[in-house]
């Protein structure tokens, strides 16, 4: 649905602390052989070990992972930068300089929440992403279908990224909410000139 829907990407939330978490290996197969060719499969973890994760990359067959804990830098050389996205929970200029310390090719800005790793619905600050991001980054954090295009002009992103603003109910996507996020967001970016 949401590749139909024109998502260049789908996620697979592997954090067992996640209402959106992925149960099984059969589940993500399941996911990612519905996944039309061209669009990217992403495998979200939160501060697992590293043979777990470049494991899973390898048996799914994943596009890329996307580290959203507390990892350390020196732990991912095996699975390169190319495959990793490293996700910066925002809440002040000291929480984007840990991107300083990352050979990655792409950054998530995301809101800083206590005692979760994403999918709150906590708006991310915008002002100060817009300041201090490093490129290229993803824009996420409290982003729904009304809010996608005032976020993108603000911080003018690489691209967004969205779960619980999508959503129906946690872990179940809503075709509309999710057509009209992603139609809103390549409108805002195609006027800015950004893709």
């Amino acid at each position: 649905m949401a590749a139909q829907a024109g998502a260049d990407a789908i996620g697979l939330n592997f954090w067992h602390g996640s209402k959106r978490f992925v149960k099984s290996e059969q589940q993500a197969k399941e996911i990612i052989s519905a996944v039309p060719r061209g669009v990217l499969t992403v495998g979200l973890f939160v501060n697992a070990h590293p043979l777990v994760v470049t494991e899973t990359l390898r048996d799914l067959k994943l596009d890329r992972i996307q580290l959203h804990g507390d990892e350390r830098v020196g732990d991912w050389a095996e699975i390169g930068k190319r495959n990793l996205i490293r996700a910066l929970r925002v809440s002040d200029e000291a929480s984007l300089k840990e991107a300083l310390g990352w050979d990655v090719d792409l950054f998530i800005c995301d809101a800083f929440a206590e005692r979760a790793f994403g999918g709150t619905g906590k708006l991310a600050p915008w002002d100060l992403i817009a300041s201090y991001a490093p490129k290229p980054f993803l824009l996420a954090g409290g982003l729904n279908p009304e809010n996608v295009s005032d976020g993108i002009r603000v911080t003018r992103p690489t691209g967004v990224d969205v779960s619980s603003g999508t959503e129906k109910e946690p872990g179940i996507k809503d075709a509309d909410l999710t057509r009209r996020f992603i139609d809103n967001a390549r409108a805002c970016a195609k006027e800015l000139g950004l893709g």
